[in-house]
């Protein structure tokens, strides 16, 4: 089985979906990772040579085109960008036939998991002032909102509220396997739905940097 773990930046999708694959016996990959390693460079640094986030996914795609072709792929859990049911990612993830959760959490919930990488991905140690909180509150909930259209493509949407890593983890397991166990119960193979739809020219200007869950410090208020 080779299941993808998608949901916006800092809701859990590596953490938690590391962990589900070590309960299911799966490997894990986290795409970010991957695309750094494929181009030899941070993910900062790539967003930067392209003019738009939808040319970059574009790009970065080829990094997950490229580990879905390697057989360790084959049985594995595979977290991706906010993004990751747009454009390049997500014609990439249509040929694959794999099943795809997305992860849900209050957005206050996922204002405290919010983490900052500088521009070579190396964590930075930032406490948010009141001021920031709101700040970063509403880009999430903005967040929630734009990329929640393409969420609806996913198979399963699992609710963590309230869940920490290994209960979170438990959680998309059972999920999967009751999904499973009713697909195999039709004989009908996991396909991603075909609601694919358009993304619009507005759309496309209106993608800021949710490519990826890394942020960068915000500025002074």
């Amino acid at each position: 089985m080779r299941l993808f773990v998608t949901g916006v930046a800092c809701v859990g999708k590596t953490t938690i979906g590391r962990r589900a694959a070590n309960l299911m016996g799966l490997a894990f990959f986290d795409l970010d990772h991957e695309v750094e390693t494929f181009f030899n460079t941070s993910i900062e640094r790539l967003q930067a040579r392209f003019l738009t986030p939808h040319s970059y996914g574009n790009e970065a795609a080829k990094a997950l085109l490229h580990l879905l072709a390697r057989p360790e792929s084959r049985d594995s859990v595979i977290a991706l960008p906010p993004s990751g049911l747009m454009g390049g990612y997500l014609r990439a993830v249509k040929r694959s036939a794999g099943l795809v959760v997305t992860l849900w959490d209050q957005p206050e919930n996922i204002l405290e998991r919010i983490t900052f990488y500088d521009i070579d991905s190396r964590p930075i140690e930032r406490r948010l002032t009141p001021g920031e909180k709101r700040l970063y509150l509403r880009e999430i909930k903005k967040d929630m909102t734009y990329f929640g259209k393409t969420y609806a493509r996913a198979h399963l949407r699992i609710d963590i509220t309230g869940l920490d890593v290994e209960a979170a983890a438990r959680r998309v397991k059972e999920s999967v396997e009751v999904y499973a166990a009713k697909a195999a119960r039709r004989r009908s193979p996991v396909v991603l739905r075909a609601r694919w739809g358009r993304t619009s020219r507005g759309q496309a200007r209106r993608l800021r940097d949710g490519s990826s869950p890394r942020l960068r410090p915000p500025a002074p208020l």
